[in-house]
């Protein structure tokens, strides 16, 4: 047994979230952290909500509610959301708690006091018309160095590099389009250029491990070519107070430094309220746990550089040394899992343009195991993979159903009319054992793709194991059985189907989790094969540490009962009954509706 950190990207609380944004950090991290509690591993699964920043100022603005209300609003639906999709969660919290503040305000005086937190006088951008700070998300111009003209003031999309709203040329407010004024304010730095040689060892490391993603690790080594200093405070009064400047009220740490701390923060709040405040530590101090970090490609820069610079300044193993802090030496990440960008069609999800399609919309029309086996048979794994109405419904039909969902259908009605019950096993035949060690074989295949995080191959596998079952049946024609003197080959074909089609579930369940409850019902299984998440309304752990809140809504389960990932030998005599279909199949008329309803969405 290992211990793992499954780490998820928080989504942001600007609203509620579409299905790229689930392709990208929910799916793939719910995959792996199944299987990795079926395959025996200690398994902690920690995330949570986003909710500082300006970009939430600005919307709460537009709304004409404030900050507090509208992140509470969308914590909710997130929290639903995601609960639907069946995210198995050990917490998913919030960054604005007690906890939070506090875990984070640790991390900066501890990286200050190790030297790796710099004051600097800079330019700061300012919107002439609200003399409100512009983030730099929201500026945007021509990049300086490949010249592409929509550039962010913190990154170039189009070749990585990391920026400054200085840097860009003829620089813009994406809000109202004005030209920014900059004037000079105090901030605190991240020394990036003192943990450069560490982070490159790390990365280093990483490489010779064979285990990213090439893209990933490139991107990563490319990035520090260009390193410098990074500010992580903010002129904003929304935000965690700056250690030290309690008395500016509108000097509040970087979003970004606070959000992936969150990953440590979450895990320390799950210790506590388990009853077990230091229990945290197995996964974060033991150098021989591992922990994987789901996120999409844009926020590579976020997990390979930044927080790996944060917790190297914490620990103090940068150029200019220190003590770790109070929560010991904290370890790096393992492996960042960066998916691709989930696309409409030709185009970006767009929440401006309409061009999108909400999780929760989504799972309301065709429920959580249709979207879940879409983005691991055709996310955007290692490539941009683009979503059509079309192909969704195509899969669905042909895959799904005609597939997994007839094989469940065919084998228990006619275990159902011939038997009412799993037949006994008499001898067996070559064809019998054949296919009973192809889905057997299926255990190391599908199981050590997974793990190395190829979705696409690990679902395809399984669902080619699901067809060789499927020819089992009509080569074995058990349907034509229907005399005395067959009886026993026939008790024998449905035992050995019956056996198969009780190991393809397991082998789908990561993947599948509510259908993976359903197979195992109509197999006459009780109680669920995999366990889920639940929502818990809480209180918060330190209601007077500026969170603002006394009690909200977490997504948590007990995943102690999950299976584990291997063959077990159904009983025979077990009850069985006619029946329902474990998926639904979509009228070709699902896609011109679909169509229809976001060409009529309001932008």
């Amino acid at each position: 047994m290992t211990r793992v950190l499954s780490a998820v990207a928080w989504p942001y609380t600007n609203g509620p979230r579409h299905i790229g944004h689930v392709a990208g950090f929910g799916v793939p991290s719910d995959v792996f952290s199944r299987f990795m509690r079926m395959a025996g591993h200690d398994v902690l699964m920690v995330s949570g909500t986003d909710e500082h920043g300006t970009p939430i100022l600005v919307l709460a603005d537009n709304e004409g509610v404030p900050a507090r209300e509208l992140v509470d609003k969308y914590n909710q639906v997130i929290v639903d959301d995601l609960c639907g999709l069946g995210l198995s969660y050990d917490l998913f919290t919030r960054t604005t708690t007690g906890n939070h503040y506090a875990v984070v305000q640790e991390m900066f005086e501890t990286c200050r006091r190790n030297g790796y937190m710099v004051e600097e006088t800079t330019p700061t951008a300012i919107s002439p018309s609200t003399g409100r700070t512009l983030p730099d998300r929201y500026i945007e111009g021509t990049c300086p160095i490949c010249k592409y003209a929509s550039a962010r003031g913190d990154q170039c999309d189009n070749c990585g590099n990391q920026l400054d709203p200085t840097d860009l040329i003829d620089p813009r407010s994406k809000i109202n389009g004005e030209t920014p004024e900059f004037k000079d304010t105090q901030h605190w730095f991240l020394d990036l250029p003192a943990l450069a040689g560490a982070l490159a060892e790390w990365l280093d490391e990483r490489e010779a491990s064979g285990t990213w993603r090439p893209n990933v690790i490139k991107f990563s080594q490319n990035i520090l070519k260009e390193i410098r200093p990074r500010a992580m405070t903010r002129d904003i009064d929304w935000g965690i107070p700056v250690p030290g400047w309690e008395d500016q009220p509108t000097k509040r740490l970087y979003v970004w430094f606070d959000a992936v701390i969150g990953y440590l923060s979450a895990s320390i709040e799950w210790a506590r309220r388990l009853g077990e405040p230091d229990k945290w530590r197995e996964w974060w101090n033991d150098a021989d746990a591992l922990s994987y970090y789901f996120m999409g490609k844009d926020n590579i820069v976020f997990h390979s550089q930044i927080w790996p610079a944060e917790l190297l300044a914490y620990n103090g193993t940068g150029d200019k040394g220190g003590e770790p802090g109070v929560y010991g030496t904290l370890n790096l990440p393992t492996e960042v899992v960066s998916s691709e960008f989930l696309t409409f069609g030709d185009s970006q999800f767009s929440t401006s343009r309409g061009n999108v399609i909400y999780v929760g919309d989504f799972l309301a029309r065709y429920g959580p195991d249709a979207l879940r086996y879409y983005i691991c048979a055709a996310g955007p794994e290692t490539s941009d993979a683009a979503f059509t109405w079309a192909d969704f419904v195509t899969r669905n039909n042909s895959e799904l159903v005609a597939g997994w969902g007839n094989l469940v259908n065919r084998t228990a009605t006619m275990i159902a009319k011939g038997f009412g019950e799993i037949p006994p096993l008499g001898p067996l035949e070559v064809v019998d054992e054949q296919v009973l060690t192809t889905v057997r074989d299926g255990f190391a295949t599908v199981g050590g793709l997974v793990e190395k995080h190829r979705l696409r191959a690990a679902i395809a596998e399984a669902m080619r194991v699901v067809g060789e079952v499927n020819k089992y049946l009509t080569v074995t024609e058990p349907y034509k059985m229907k005399d005395e003197s067959q009886r026993e080959r026939l008790a024998t074909v449905l035992h050995v189907a019956a056996q198969c089609v009780s190991d393809c579930n397991t082998l789908l369940a990561p993947f599948l989790p509510h259908a993976a409850n359903k197979v195992h019902a109509v197999l006459g299984g009780e109680g669920d094969f995999m366990p889920m998440p639940r929502i818990e309304q809480v209180e918060e752990l330190e209601p007077g540490n500026g969170a603002g809140h006394t009690s909200y809504s977490v997504i948590t389960g007990e995943y102690s009962t999950t299976p584990a990932w291997e063959s077990r030998a159904i009983v025979a005599g077990t009850k069985v009954a006619k029946p329902t279909p474990v998926f639904t199949k979509l009228d070709p008329s699902v896609v011109e509706d679909e169509l229809a309803r976001v060409a009529g969405a309001p932008a």
